[in-house]
């Protein structure tokens, strides 16, 4: 998927009526049937950005989170370094990977995984306290070794919280991915930047539609998957 160039013109008069600049339509349905093709690569490039951006964040978290519980004094700076870098404006914080991955998905990718830590970060530390001490200790006194208490009580036990983390960082990166325009591989952005330079209501309407639903898919799909997930949480109240 390649940025439309913004000059392009919009389909002239020829095409469907609702492609004319005097009625410059919201509503096409032939726009969508036309541009089915250059949609489809949109929402592609927007779901394999958001998702690589995603695990990758929840790889970089995960240890992170570790580190700051097992070092308690390192906790406030590893916070505030994930919480510093949710400041840097996009427009500042992609141009510093440039010169490592050029003008390429990769660009897009680190810089969301480094915006989803923030929550992600927080999301490991809140679920891990989240276990009740009584448990680790009767764990411990079942034998249970550091790595076998983390990976087989204490993450299952905290993932209700990092699952809700999980859904704030995707729901949030979906939209960010649209900033991704600024290199090129903004996914559905693309269409959005190209419909708001060239006033074109029908492209501009169907790709931020499009990018709510891609967020509301996700969000239901990490919902799905925390009910499989945590069989026990079922029917308790918040």
């Amino acid at each position: 998927m390649t940025l439309l160039a913004l000059g392009a013109p919009v389909q002239e008069a020829s095409g469907p009526a609702c492609y004319s600049q005097l009625r410059n339509d919201w509503l096409c349905w032939d726009y969508v049937t036309d541009r089915r093709e250059e949609l489809l690569d949109a929402t592609t490039q927007h779901v394999t950005i958001t998702l690589a951006a995603l695990l990758l964040a929840v790889a970089v978290a995960l240890p992170l989170g570790l580190l700051a519980r097992r070092y308690p004094r390192l906790e406030s700076a590893v916070l505030g370094l994930s919480a510093g870098i949710y400041t840097i404006p996009s427009l500042a914080l992609f141009p510093l990977f440039l010169p490592f991955t050029g003008l390429s998905a990769a660009t897009v990718i680190l810089g969301l995984a480094l915006y989803a830590l923030t929550v992600l970060v927080r999301a490991v530390l809140d679920g891990l306290r989240a276990v009740p001490e009584d448990v680790r200790e009767a764990a411990r006194g079942l034998g249970h070794g550091p790595t076998r208490l983390l990976l087989g009580v204490e993450l299952p036990l905290a993932l209700p919280v990092l699952m809700a983390g999980l859904r704030v960082a995707a729901v949030s990166t979906v939209a960010l991915t649209t900033v991704g325009t600024l290199v090129s591989y903004g996914g559905l952005g693309n269409l959005i930047a190209h419909g708001v330079a060239r006033d074109f209501r029908a492209e501009l309407l169907t790709a931020s539609v499009l990018c709510v639903l891609l967020a509301l898919l996700l969000d239901a799909l990490i919902v799905g998957a925390q009910r499989v997930l945590t069989p026990w949480t079922r029917g308790a109240r918040p």
